[in-house]
């Protein structure tokens, strides 16, 4: 896949510095050439999606990639805020966690998460899921049509 000014971004929203080199690591390794924008905690994602202090939101992106366990805002209340507007509702949330507690799977699931991946903890099983998420997402996933207005 190469890179054209109409492809949307990847909002990958992580704290961790760590997972945040591997995802970007394992999208240049499979080609995946969308810019990532990465939000730090669940307030930037947030001011990112929806706009703050009078600034307008950005583009809409490809798919939201978020961890759960967040700084300021849970990456739960960040799924919620994202299914409960109009301009977000359908966009493609995939969960990327550590969790492994069941409530956190229903949470996100009963909130309208289009998928829930365990963040592997070995190297190459963390790149080989990420770069599975990012091909799935961006190339072989039929994508709602953008919200009018």
């Amino acid at each position: 896949m190469t890179a054209t000014q109409t492809q949307p971004p990847i909002l990958l929203v992580e704290d961790d510095p760590d997972a945040v080199e591997l995802t970007l690591l394992a999208f240049r390794r499979h080609h995946i050439l969308n810019e990532v924008v990465v939000a730090r905690d669940g307030v930037e994602a947030l001011d990112l999606l929806f706009g703050a202090d009078g600034r307008a939101p950005g583009p809409l992106p490809a798919i939201v990639i978020l961890d759960l366990n967040l700084p300021k805002v849970m990456g739960i209340d960040v799924l919620k805020r994202i299914r409960a507007t109009p301009r977000t509702a359908l966009l493609p949330v995939v969960v990327l966690t550590t969790s492994v507690e069941e409530r956190d799977l229903l949470a996100s699931y009963s909130n309208g998460c289009n998928a829930y991946v365990q963040k592997p903890v070995s190297f190459d099983k963390f790149l080989g899921a990420a770069a599975t998420l990012g091909m799935f997402w961006l190339m072989l996933n039929q994508r709602p049509p953008a919200p009018a207005g």
